[in-house]
């Protein structure tokens, strides 16, 4: 399986670098066996994931870049992005592999799935990346300092969760959504003192899109 030529439309003509496609195929490795025994994805074709999961991240990834919205939040400790709902990683763990000097926090309550994500931070030596395995409003009642960026993929109780990302973040934050189309107007009327951007449309999809909305406080 060519990788580097299944990921090319959702990235720069520069692609990835050997490095990090020898990081998505360890992944990848990881995340079929492991959901031979635990349900992190339901697409079971190595090629579709590769296509919708990691395509789609990083096509969020290399968004971010071109918009310059990813120096914000790398070499400072004090700010970092947060994937909320983070599952089998996506799109946290491949930002952090596009952006290496990213500080990361995949949030997830649920206890396998945050095993895995644990288990492939260390098998791709990824550093200034952890896993919170709880819930957001636990996260909430402890002090902490706003995310620069929170990352939200494909989950459930789409109305109750995004309000909730809202707080994670922190002043003149982003929040970048993969979401369906018919989802916009959604996330526009429970976020309405956001300055939203106007949606990206997913390579190779037709309803998914890519919706930036900046936190103006």
């Amino acid at each position: 399986m060519d990788i580097a030529s299944l990921l090319a439309p959702f990235l720069p003509a520069s692609g990835l670098s050997p490095a990090q496609l020898e990081q998505v195929r360890i992944y990848l490795d990881l995340l079929l066996r492991w959901n031979q025994k635990t349900n992190l994805t339901s697409v079971r074709k190595p090629e579709e994931i590769v296509t919708r999961h990691f395509g789609e991240s990083f096509f969020l990834a290399s968004s971010l870049r071109q918009m310059g919205t990813s120096n914000a939040a790398a070499n400072d400790s004090g700010k970092h992005f947060m994937d909320l709902g983070s599952g089998a990683g996506f799109p946290g763990i491949p930002l952090k592999i596009y952006e290496g000097e990213f500080h990361g926090t995949l949030m997830e309550s649920q206890n396998k799935k945050a095993t895995f994500l644990k288990e492939v931070i260390r098998a791709l030596k990824l550093t200034e990346i952890d896993v919170f395995n709880g819930r957001a409003e636990q996260w909430l009642q402890a002090p902490h300092a706003g995310a620069n960026l929170v990352t939200l993929r494909a989950v459930e109780r789409f109305e109750q969760v995004l309000p909730v990302a809202a707080k994670l973040i922190g002043s003149r934050g982003r929040l970048a959504l993969l979401i369906g189309t018919a989802q916009t107007e959604t996330a526009h009327n429970l976020l309405p003192f956001f300055t939203w951007d106007a949606p990206r449309p997913v390579p190779l999809s037709h309803s998914r899109i890519l919706l930036l909305g900046r936190l103006e406080k």
